[in-house]
């Protein structure tokens, strides 16, 4: 990798860190504001207690003076917390003064009485490394530190002074303090664990959130492209509603509810609406046939889209709307979809603008060409027919007369009727038109005409100032077309598509209004374009990095505690029903470390206790039934990769596998085995509580070692109770072991253990530890419970002591329960919106695909969409739509290419405007009925060759032999290309037999006139702002003739393709020789069709 892509992804990994860091910060603010909360209620809870029970505060004045300093200091901390700006600059510093308080408090509580044991204030320093890993926001190499800290200065603490202080010897010190030990290692490992999971889980959190983020920018993007699509084809009142039901019929996956869908209703949608007073203009490019005679594939298509680029242009200064292009042939409509007072003089204008643009072309250049334009005014109804390859257009008696106005025109002139006239408002110098001279249609309908005079011709310096005259003898040597090309170039007209390369999918108003736009956007520019490619990556980059922070900013303090819409506030579930079931069956990997970890507590607890117990055979005899039980579910957890350790010895044993796989998989596998190891760890640690002996000295001699030779019980004798507390303490850890396991079960564990231990201490045995209280603090067994209270302190006498703590670490894994599961719901939430997000994407991702090619062939779209490229997300990515293969004008030249066009010329005809029939929208209607079905025509697998170029009115045009890879389409086998024309023959019988069909539930007598030619053709996308796929060539052309001069029913092919045909089996009738415009006179043939329907089936 260069240095610089290394330096580019070094800075993008620290980029990501920081905002990692700012995410981990605020996650960490709810358990901080909680720790708080719990300690300062600690605080409170002990100062009440202290008070209540009426404890002198003169003899333990530092301990009511370190509580209620710390109280205060928990309270400003929640202030400071409460100012999110200070929190996330030092939240760390802020961690470090809990901490320390949490310390003093320890320290304080030892010393608060003259009286100090090994097993002293062992559960608060526990609370404190336990909160050091959970609760506070330190990383994980500051709390190992911290917890270090904590625990060794306890044991170095009470070690020397124990050692130093005391001078009555203690037999059991060592054993308790390698207990301390215990204790602290055990509380560092869980927490440590803990911690572990929770920053993998709040990592991959992260990772989700960035993902998702990505995702829905990216969602954005697809949206906006779709509707850019879609409205480069069609207007935005059309396409969205075509939009939403394609989107409808992409979500019916299945194919009953697709047929349901058919069956509500019984016509085709219909997206046609009519609209009044409008104005539209036809333009014909004049000379360009024999111009384009003598062009190379790219210089026509470069034409082409330079000079409708430049159309299209003019057609929006103008507030015109372009409908269509009929090979050279251009036509627009005003006041669509708007109605607009001006449509006919912004119609006369653009014809004007186009007449001095190719004015232009023909002095720069020397070519001769012209512009013939013909305007007319009325009523018009506009829209989509058909299911395939979309455009736009118009119809009405007003468009037709719009056409024959452009036909009975004059070269370089704008004519109009007499309707537009009307709309002109003597805006513009007419003269008479006398197209009935030239046109047999206007004579017919006796229309009157006029010839619109350009003001710029009464005034030389506007036609003169631009045209460089020079550049005629300049390029005399050169063709034609060649001295077009290159000046055209110099338009700079936008490719077709480039609007949907930026990420916002809109042009700037300098590239389209510009009026130096060979400036702004040159042709000669496209090497530019990885550039562009390259600095819009880093732009969405940037902007997910922005979009990241302004989502981790909106993690505010009060947002974290509103209560969210998919999960209720008090028992965490989801709102929805299957959410909540999904998230009771997840799978659970890590369940086995669960167990392990378990195991681990409670090995702990068993070391503790049996360096501490009198009964250490009884305890090793429990020990080992309840290890073989652990050992067992450890088994069942870890059994596929015991299958792994000896596949030789168990392979054989595919039933270990399955069994680890249900544990992982199964909650109710899962359940039985968390509750199983529960118990066992709670059984362990209630064994010094349970089994203990009770009895006077001379019942028994096992009793004997409690009581000295005056016969009183040593306190070094009953130094166990603390440590059983302790284990006991150290099983409800458990809890924060288990991350995903069931809350509830959680909650149960806990209500349930400390019931027992409440049970246990203050009532079967409560006379063990008042007499334990007695040996500490008093004279005799028989002082108060009170009495010794007062001398011990609250956190003193073991068995106020042990109530209090386990009551703290009650409260301690239940907060930390009930935020480890409401992590765990968030991170699934944010995983399940990840998801919907992705099949939404891939959604839109398809309907984009399928929009493009609805408008393109499948194998062109294919070349515009930036297949496999994945963006920084890892989503196949649309967001570059023209491929950088392709980023110049697309056009490739066939050899042998079959053309095709269907007409069914009574419909003109049919079509009427009257109030019965809506002014012609039922008739549209039924020509819509008939698109369509030929259009269903192109799923069959038989007619997967054949492709859809375009409707024009009635006339269905269509080619075969576009499709297949680059090499195959410039060097086809002779065999598949004659097949092609016997499908071509079987596409266009189908489409008869459609025909019949629909004449017959119609009550009609529609019939077919086919033409077919094949030949080689030239294919490309033009148009900037609609592209549109076409293609063009002599053999277009005698196809497009061979259906105008055909005859009703019947198929007429050029003498060519006729031997083709002959060749394939199918019989063809000699017509003659017939009179071809530009041709002269063709020897044609009809196909009969009758006899030869079964012969074509063998081409299937």
């Amino acid at each position: 990798m260069p240095a610089k892509g290394k330096y580019l992804l070094n800075e993008q990994k620290v980029k990501q860190e920081a905002l990692y860091r700012k995410f981990s910060c605020i996650s960490q603010y709810q358990p901080l504001v909680l720790l708080l909360g719990l300690s300062a209620l600690t605080c409170a809870t002990l100062l009440v207690l202290f008070f209540s029970l009426q404890l002198s505060v003169h003899g333990h004045v530092t301990f009511v003076g370190v509580v209620s300093a710390a109280l205060c200091v928990f309270l400003a901390v929640f202030l400071l917390v409460c100012a999110e700006a200070f929190t996330q600059r030092w939240t760390m510093l802020l961690g470090l003064v809990v901490w320390a308080t949490h310390l003093s408090m320890g320290f304080t509580f030892i010393y608060s009485t003259e009286l100090i044991q090994p097993w002293d204030q062992v559960p608060f320093f526990l609370f404190i490394i336990i909160t050091v890993f959970t609760l506070l926001p330190f990383r994980m190499c500051y709390a190992v530190i911290l917890s270090i800290v904590s625990s060794v200065s306890h044991i170095i603490v009470l070690s020397v002074h124990i050692s130093m202080v005391k001078a009555q010897p203690r037999p059991y010190l060592i054993s308790q303090l390698f207990s301390n030990v215990v204790v602290f290692l055990c509380g560092g490992a869980v927490g440590a664990f803990h911690k572990f999971l929770m920053e993998k889980a709040l990592r991959q959190t992260f990772q989700d959130t960035l993902r998702c983020l990505g995702i829905r920018m990216k969602l954005e993007i697809e949206k906006r492209q779709q509707e850019n699509l879609l409205q480069s084809v069609l207007p935005v009142y059309i396409s969205m509603e075509m939009k939403l039901a394609i989107m409808e019929r992409c979500k019916c996956k299945d194919k009953e509810a697709q047929q349901r869908l058919v069956k509500d209703n019984n016509f085709h949608s219909l997206y046609v609406k009519r609209h009044e007073n409008v104005s539209i203009l036809y333009a014909d490019i004049v000379g360009f046939t024999r111009l384009a005679s003598d062009c190379s594939p790219k210089e026509l298509v470069i034409m082409l889209n330079e000079l409708f680029g430049k159309f299209d242009q003019i057609a929006k200064e103008n507030e015109c709307m372009r409908i269509k292009i009929l090979g050279d042939c251009y036509y627009c409509v005003s006041g669509l979809p708007v109605s607009l007072p001006k449509h006919a003089k912004n119609c006369v204008k653009m014809g004007l603008d186009m007449c001095e643009a190719i004015k232009l072309v023909r002095e720069a250049t020397g070519v001769d060409i012209n512009m013939r334009v013909g305007v007319h005014s009325g009523n018009v109804l506009c829209g989509v027919i058909g299911l395939r390859k979309w455009q736009f257009d118009v119809w009405s008696h007003d468009v037709t007369l719009a056409n024959h106005m452009e036909s009975g025109g004059l070269p370089g002139r704008v004519h109009i009727t007499e309707a537009t006239l009307k709309h002109l408002n003597k805006a513009y110098e007419v003269e008479e038109g006398n197209g009935y001279l030239r046109d047999t249609y206007l004579k017919e309908l006796n229309i009157k005409t006029y010839l619109v005079i350009d003001p710029r011709s009464k005034d030389p310096s506007q036609t003169s100032r631009s045209v460089p005259k020079h550049r005629v003898s300049d390029g005399l040597k050169m063709r034609a077309s060649v001295r077009m090309t290159r000046y055209l170039e110099s338009w700079g007209a936008v490719k077709p598509f480039a609007h949907l390369q930026s990420r916002e999918g809109f042009l700037t108003d300098a590239v389209v209004n510009g009026k130096n736009r060979c400036k702004d956007i040159p042709l000669r520019s496209a090497p530019k374009i990885p550039e562009r490619n390259k600095s819009q990556k880093s732009k969405f980059d940037e902007e997910l990095h922005n979009e990241m922070i302004t989502t981790i900013d909106e993690l505010s303090s009060s947002k974290q505690w509103e209560n969210s819409e998919e999960i209720s506030g008090l028992t965490l579930w989801f709102t929805k029903r299957e959410l909540e079931k999904q998230y009771r069956t997840i799978e659970m990997p890590s369940f086995k470390y669960y167990i392990g970890c378990a195991s681990f507590i409670f090995v702990c607890i068993f070391i503790i206790q049996m360096s501490v117990t009198m009964q250490p055979r009884l305890l090793g005899v429990t020990f080992t039934a309840l290890a073989c039980v652990l050992l067992l579910t450890l088994t069942i957890c870890f059994a596929g990769h015991v299958q792994k350790m000896f596949p030789e010895k168990l392979e054989s044993c595919h039933w270990l596998t399955a069994m680890s796989e249900a544990v992982v998989k199964r909650p109710f596998v899962r359940l039985p085995l968390a509750t199983i190891a529960t118990m066992v760890i709670v059984i362990i640690a209630l064994f010094n509580l349970v089994f203990h002996s009770t009895e006077q000295p001379n019942n028994s001699s096992t009793a004997k070692c409690l009581f000295t030779k005056n016969g009183s019980i040593n306190d070094e004798d009953l130094f166990y109770l603390p440590y059983s507390v302790y284990s006991c303490i150290l099983a409800l850890l458990v809890c924060g072991v288990f991350l995903r396991v069931s809350f509830e079960l959680k909650v149960a564990f806990l209500f349930i253990a400390c019931a027992i231990y409440y049970i246990i201490i203050c009532c079967t045995n409560s006379t063990l530890f008042n007499k334990y209280s007695c040996l500490l603090f008093g004279n005799s067994s028989s002082e108060e419970f009170g009495q010794l209270l007062r001398k011990g302190g609250l956190l003193k006498h073991p068995q106020a002591m042990s109530c209090i703590y386990i009551t703290l670490f009650f409260f301690t894994m239940l907060l930390i329960s009930r935020q480890d599961e409401f992590c765990c719901r968030q991170d699934f939430l944010l995983k399940n919106k990840n998801r919907t997000d992705k099949d939404e994407i891939e959604l839109c991702e398809n309907l984009t695909r399928l929009l493009l090619e609805n408008v393109l062939p499948a194998h062109v779209a294919a070349l515009f969409v930036g297949e496999n490229k994945k963006n920084e997300v890892g989503l196949l990515s649309t967001n570059t739509l023209l491929n950088q293969k392709y980023k110049d004008l697309y056009y490739k030249s066939y050899d042998c290419v079959c053309v095709m066009f269907a007409s069914v010329p009574d419909f003109k005809e049919f079509y009427t405007e009257c109030d019965i029939n809506k002014e012609g929208l039922e008739c549209l209607r039924l020509l819509n009925e008939i698109i369509a079905d030929f259009d269903e025509l192109l799923s069959k697998p038989k007619f997967s060759g054949v492709e859809k170029i375009k409707t024009i009115g009635s006339t269905y045009m269509a080619a075969a032999g576009l499709s297949g890879t680059p090499g195959q389409e410039t060097h086809q086998d002779r065999e598949r290309q004659q097949a092609q024309i016997g499908i071509m023959v079987e596409f266009a019988i189908a489409m008869m037999g459609k025909l019949d069909g629909i004449n017959r539930h119609s009550f009609n007598s529609f019939r077919l006139r086919v033409g077919i030619n094949h030949g080689p053709v030239i294919a490309g996308v033009i148009g900037a702002r609609k592209p549109q796929y076409d293609i063009w060539g002599n053999t277009v052309n005698v196809a497009s003739r061979m259906e105008s001069t055909g005859e009703l029913g019947k198929i007429q092919v050029t003498e060519e393709t006729s031997d083709v045909l002959q060749k394939l089996g199918y019989s063809c009738e000699c017509r003659g020789l017939i009179n071809v415009k530009g041709k002269g006179e063709l020897k044609t043939f009809f196909v009969c069709t009758d006899c030869n329907k079964q012969q074509g089936m063998a081409l299937s």
